[in-house]
């Protein structure tokens, strides 16, 4: 499929999670991260583990999979120290910043040290906490991410239909805050704010964060105004980060697996569905450490994205 086809198909796929989003935003996303989410998961590892994880070492993997059991462990097992659970998050950017750029392993240790000891300076930074623990692995990882994405490859590929695509997920994100109609008869179901409900604190951060009104307690997000409009770019974010990966398996090509290999996957997210479809909160549960676990092992690939679209920005400033 031309590269052309593909951004006209996503510009597509981007106004119609935006329209869902605007009329269902906890039912859509309850979909998307049920359904969507456990098959971008495990196509995704798949994809990266063929790609050795964008680092330098075989083994580095290992390093981000440890710090999200710890993660997954600390969620369960809340640690004396809340900041713990951003440390970790951070430990992995900064460590995949390694992984990616060092080879030698003397430099990695010491630098890697380094990483430990910076990042103990940082629990005393205001939000330090909500940006790394709440936000980063959250709505920074299928908004930013995947508009940096799209933006690296748009300059790489001087595509305008690509340009079309960023301006039209950059227009609907906005459409979705602006846009705040009172008159909009949507009641949350008992059972989606019941599903919901692990979520329901990146809701209650955002709502603050933005200044967009003074909750008192989480439940609010179901029924408030405000809550509505931060769950309509929730739900489109999300919903739409998962498709933009299914969008591009003609380029990515994360189908091209041994037969066996597409088989247990197939399984394995037809596994996943059942779970949720059973219990949404059991299925949240039980994946939890798979949702995670592809967020750490992409940090590498974020940063070499983040590298090349700053090359290809300074590649066209330099032939201007």
């Amino acid at each position: 499929m031309r590269s052309s086809s593909i951004h006209h198909i996503n510009t597509g796929l981007i106004i119609l999670s935006c329209i869902v989003a605007f009329f269902i935003p906890f039912e859509l996303f309850l979909f998307s991260y049920g359904v969507l989410g456990p098959l971008h998961y495990l196509t995704e590892i798949g994809w990266l583990h063929k790609k050795n994880y964008f680092t330098k070492g075989k083994y580095d993997f290992v390093f981000l999979a440890i710090a999200c059991v710890i993660l997954v462990y600390w969620n369960y097992h809340q640690p004396k120290i809340e900041t713990l659970t951003a440390d970790v998050i951070f430990v992995a950017v900064l460590g995949s910043i390694v992984f990616v750029f060092i080879k030698d392993w003397l430099y990695r240790v010491a630098v890697i040290i380094l990483v430990f000891i910076v990042t103990s300076f940082l629990n005393n930074i205001p939000n330090y906490f909500i940006w790394v623990a709440v936000f980063l692995p959250t709505i920074i990882h299928v908004f930013i991410f995947t508009w940096a994405f799209m933006l690296y490859g748009t300059l790489k590929e001087r595509s305008w239909p690509g340009a079309i695509s960023i301006l039209v997920l950059i227009i609907c994100a906005f459409v979705l805050f602006i846009v705040q109609p009172q008159g909009l008869n949507y009641q949350v179901s008992q059972y989606t704010q019941k599903s919901y409900s692990s979520f329901s604190q990146l809701n209650f951060y955002l709502v603050d964060f933005l200044k967009m009104d003074k909750f008192t307690k989480e439940s609010q997000i179901f029924t408030a105004n405000a809550g509505f409009v931060v769950m309509r770019f929730i739900a489109f974010a999300y919903t739409y980060h998962y498709l933009n990966w299914f969008s591009k398996t003609s380029v990515i090509k994360w189908h091209l697996v041994p037969k066996m290999t597409l088989i247990v996957t197939i399984g394995l997210w037809l596994l996943s569905i059942g779970i949720y479809a059973y219990d949404y909160t059991l299925g949240m549960n039980v994946l939890f450490f798979l949702s995670f676990l592809h967020v750490f092992l992409e940090f590498p690939l974020n940063i070499v994205a983040f590298t090349g679209l700053g090359k290809e920005i300074l590649t066209i400033g330099k032939n201007k």
